[in-house]
């Protein structure tokens, strides 16, 4: 009985071990997992902040010439007049 009860405490043991193995394992893989994704959602974001700055510069752009053309119109016509 006592070589099963010692048997028992080594499996008991074992099995912890190998429990824990697997635990940290699995919480490893996902802090990488929840990297990868904060590090591609970092990437995402950087990319359309990106792209709304070109366009918001090339909005800009449209309007300053816009404007530029609507005060030479104005000025043509109060040369005009």
């Amino acid at each position: 009985m006592a070589s099963f009860k010692k048997s028992f405490e080594g499996l008991k043991g074992t099995s912890h071990t190998a429990a824990k193995g697997v635990t940290d394992s699995t919480v490893h893989a996902a802090q990488g997992a929840v990297q990868q994704v904060a590090d591609s959602s970092k990437e995402t974001v950087n990319t359309a902040a990106q792209e709304l700055s070109r366009q918001t510069q090339a909005s800009i752009g449209k309007a300053a010439d816009k404007a530029s053309d609507s005060i030479k119109e104005f000025g043509q016509s109060l040369h005009t007049k």
